[in-house]
């Protein structure tokens, strides 16, 4: 019994550990979803409702609260404090501000959406010096707002030109693809709260099998060994000439037949002997 808790404890163990590893993942792309989602709502509302408010004071003073790349950025690092381990960057191949201008993986991501019109959302791993990343990524196109300051140096507002300079950030096309935003979170993240689950089963597990060995044990104390005990210690009187042994005494129901044949067997024992003694 023991060999066999320690094999079905290991097989499940070995199953559970790839089934919580996969549902981890799993819940680390929606969590990343839904901060995508969050991202996308912030940009839409600072291009609808901000931008028209700030508009006017643009000419005289430039705001980033006016665009739609900075409010997703400052709404996230403020999610950021409660999940730490994820990262979001709005990576663009020509940002104004340089802060965005995307790594070389970044850009890959970015090409792979300009290639391909009809991908939405890319999800993938990198290995990194801290350990491999889960990534996933929607594309950035350029949207007739974003046009009003990145088309051409000349039609963007002067204080925007003054701030950030007339090198980065223009020459954008309509429905272009400039750039991505991506979601990155250690997998570490996945695979320590797969173990912590794991730990919880297999401690479940250990209990209920430790409870369920007490109890079979004691379930063939009583119904196995306890009558065969009985039953040996009868035949060992018969063995002896005790000619007062009554099998049908012994309380094993469980072991009926063999309970009958050993009472068939003494009887025909003692009429043997009967006959011989005559």
């Amino acid at each position: 019994m023991g060999l066999a808790f320690l094999l079905t404890l290991a097989g499940l163990a070995f199953y559970a550990a790839h089934l919580f590893e996969f549902q981890a993942r799993l819940e680390l792309q929606r969590e990343s979803r839904l901060m995508l989602d969050s991202a996308t709502a912030t940009r839409a509302y600072t291009s609808a409702e901000i931008l028209p408010l700030l508009s006017a004071s643009l000419q005289h003073e430039f705001l980033p609260q006016s665009v739609p790349f900075y409010a997703a950025t400052q709404n996230f690092l403020r999610l950021h404090a409660q999940y730490p381990d994820y990262s979001y960057k709005e990576a663009t191949l020509n940002p104004t501000n340089l802060r965005d201008r995307a790594t070389d993986w970044e850009a890959d991501i970015i090409q792979q959406f300009r290639n391909d019109s009809h991908s939405r959302e890319l999800v993938g791993e990198r290995n990194t010096p801290m350990g491999p990343v889960l990534y996933l990524a929607r594309p950035i196109a350029v949207s007739k707002e974003c046009l009003e300051c990145h088309s051409e140096p000349a039609a963007a507002p002067k204080t925007l030109l003054a701030r950030y300079g007339v090198n980065n950030g223009f020459g954008w096309q309509p429905d272009e693809v400039v750039g991505a935003q991506v979601i990155s979170v250690p997998l570490a993240v996945a695979s320590s709260d797969a173990h912590k689950t794991l730990l919880k089963l297999v401690i479940a597990l250990v209990i209920s099998f430790v409870l369920l060995g007490f109890l079979v044990n004691w379930l063939v104390r009583r119904h196995v060994l306890a009558p065969l005990r009985q039953i040996a210690t009868l035949a060992d009187s018969v063995s002896k000439g005790d000619e007062n042994v009554n099998f049908s005494s012994a309380s094993a129901r469980e072991f009926g037949v063999v309970v009958q044949a050993f009472e068939r067997m003494r009887i025909s024992l003692q009429k043997a002997m009967r006959l011989l003694g005559h």
